[in-house]
């Protein structure tokens, strides 16, 4: 619009080309419009403006500053969708509606503006930008919904979001965001999803760059650190905008935001992660870095972010990927002294193949890095093929796998054998291709650690064979398969013995030895401000070590099953995932509904 308008302007004869030019330039410094700018310029009157425009679009103009909108018009067009447009509802008779606009041009508005009315005409006079401004303040009251408070405001405050954040800088949660009483109104009628085609991406870019939404989209990242959160989930629904952090790998409600913030906050991110602004159809995927000022010193934060489109518009997923977090040192990371030892004996081996499994979320990687940790050494050569790289380890030589291109997993394992490596760690084995190279490489003298997604360490077998992995192949070449999971540990501030309180009878049902239930004691968090109330303070990981020795080879090698594989390594001092969360009960580092939650019998 400003280059149209500024045209017109000097076609009309009220601008010459060196003032349009001092005006465009008085608008870039200013953060403004071009015809904000004419006009504190005192080059020409809002008056003037509605004139040129209703006699280049032949509709006719309106004085409104000399207008009251009765309410049972303003009730049709709420506040946000008047100053996203900038537009006024004026009149409404039956089903026409008569709109002021200062871009008569702008179809999306009109359209939108007839669906969210419920009319079947919009008629369109013009004015002003100032004077529809100035209208929709008079009418609708000054904005509060996503009003920063106590951050970043200003036309300074796109440029200072990309400095490192400080805490003191924003406020906490009761203070997150200030919604006006209009705000909730802006979401879609009900019954009614969203026209997925209109999209106007110059006014999408300009939400997602004002400040308001800069300084919310800057406070949830502050947040979500001082949270201790792993990941920020921002959800659209019908009603409402949901943003919930993971802690301790469990989902917290933080907020609900109008529908209204949905866009810009959405766009905000895509515009941090540099994904394509304009798809909203399909998965996108990226990363970007922040850096946080943390009692007078810089912690840098790398989020991996995900968006997929749902029914309601896109969510996205921001995972903290915070090498601060990372344990990188085996002895505390909660396994079983008996469990360790044989961990490292594998690890420690020049050749075969080391296989560590769970879900997503279950500590898989930080176990990975600290094994990559315990072995770099100047004289061994480690080469990692991931998707992504979360974390950078220095020494090692980490490869980022892009399908896009032709690099997977098995390509890139294929050319690790041509790069000398000693140790070799795959990220996830997904398929035969994957799994066969894996396998020849740990059978010519190579250290293979890699991943994969099975309930329990006897049952890793069944899936590689079901992968089409011959089971010779597998008994001749696995040393090792880890299975774990990750519990909350109890609060020590607020820690306390609950034994009275649970009945002997669930001890037994949970897996403890009769002869130990009146000896045993079990602990609870009772929640305190350290914890938030929740009684849970960190993680600590549950772990099934099946070493695969050569009574469980044997059976690998004639097709056992997984049950068969599990007895024989059960009476050679195996751990079950159970086995390990009763002793972390019996060792109060967490509780027992921690335990029966993530693991069976």
């Amino acid at each position: 619009m400003p280059e149209k308008l500024g045209t017109l302007l000097v076609n009309a004869g009220h601008l010459t080309p060196a003032q349009l030019d001092e005006a465009a330039e008085h608008a870039r410094q200013d953060g403004g419009s071009l015809s904000s700018a004419v006009v504190a310029l005192q080059m020409v009157t809002d008056a003037e403006i509605a004139t040129v425009l209703s006699g280049a679009h032949r509709f006719p103009s309106i004085d409104l500053a000399s207008i009251t909108v009765e309410t049972t018009v303003l009730e049709r067009l709420p506040a946000g969708f008047a100053r996203k447009y900038t537009v006024m509802p004026v009149a409404r008779k039956g089903p026409r509606l008569t709109l002021a606009m200062c871009d008569p041009t702008n179809l999306f508005a009109i359209d939108d503006a007839r669906r969210r009315a419920g009319c079947n005409t919009v008629e369109i006079v013009v004015a002003s930008e100032n004077v529809i401004l100035d209208a929709i303040e008079r009418h609708y009251g000054s904005e509060t919904a996503l009003v920063p408070v106590g951050g970043l405001a200003g036309p300074e405050a796109e440029e200072k979001a990309e400095e490192p954040l400080n805490p003191e800088d924003f406020t906490g949660l009761d203070s997150l965001v200030e919604i006006g009483a209009d705000a909730m109104v802006e979401e879609e009628p009900e019954g009614e999803l969203e026209d997925e085609d209109s999209i106007d991406l110059a006014d999408l870019n300009r939400s997602a760059a004002d400040s308001s939404t800069v300084s919310l989209m800057n406070r949830l990242l502050v947040l979500s650190v001082q949270r201790g959160a792993s990941d920020i989930h921002i959800e659209p629904y019908e009603k409402f905008l949901r943003v919930r952090f993971r802690v301790d790998g469990v989902l917290e409600e933080i907020v609900k935001l109008p529908n209204a913030a949905r866009d810009p906050l959405l766009q905000r991110v895509k515009i941090m992660a540099k994904l394509d602004i304009a798809e909203r159809r399909l998965p996108q995927g990226g990363r970007f870095k922040r850096t946080l000022r943390l009692e007078g010193r810089s912690r840098e934060l790398d989020y991996r972010v995900s968006v997929l489109p749902t029914l309601r518009g896109e969510k996205a997923v921001l995972r903290l990927l915070d090498k601060s977090n990372l344990m990188l040192d085996m002895t505390r990371l909660g396994f079983e002294p008996a469990s360790l030892e044989r961990f490292e004996a594998a690890i420690a081996k020049p050749y075969g193949i080391v296989l560590v499994t769970g879900p997503t979320g279950s500590g898989k990687t930080n176990t990975l890095y600290s094994a990559l940790t315990a072995l770099n050494k100047k004289d061994t050569n480690i080469m990692t093929a991931e998707d992504p790289v979360e974390f950078e380890l220095e020494g090692v030589n980490q490869v980022q796998i892009r399908e896009n291109v032709g690099l997977n997993f098995a390509s890139a394992l294929r050319e690790f054998l041509r790069q000398d490596p000693n140790v070799v760690l795959v990220g996830e084995i997904r398929d035969y291709e994957t799994a066969e190279i894996a396998i020849k490489a740990s059978l010519t003298g190579h250290l293979v650690l890699s991943t994969l997604h099975t309930n329990d360490a006897p049952s890793t077998v069944s899936r590689l064979v079901n992968m089409g992995i011959e089971p010779f192949l597998v008994g001749t070449a696995v040393n090792l398969i880890q299975a774990q999971r990750l519990v909350r540990r109890i609060c020590p501030k607020c820690k306390r013995d609950v034994t009275d309180e649970i009945p002997k009878r669930a001890l037994l049902e949970s897996g403890f030895a009769p002869e130990e239930i009146d000896a045993v004691r079990v602990h609870a968090g009772r929640g305190c401000e350290a914890c938030r109330g929740t009684g849970f303070k960190g993680r600590v990981g549950l772990y099934e070590v099946m070493e695969v020795s050569d009574a469980i080879r044997d059976l690998v090698m004639v097709g056992a099953t997984a049950v068969e594989i599990q007895k024989k390594a059960l009476e050679e001092g195996m751990l079950t995932l159970r086995m390990s969360g009763l002793q972390k009960v019996r060792d109060g580092v967490t509780t027992l509904d921690e335990v029966l939650k993530e693991t069976v019998l």
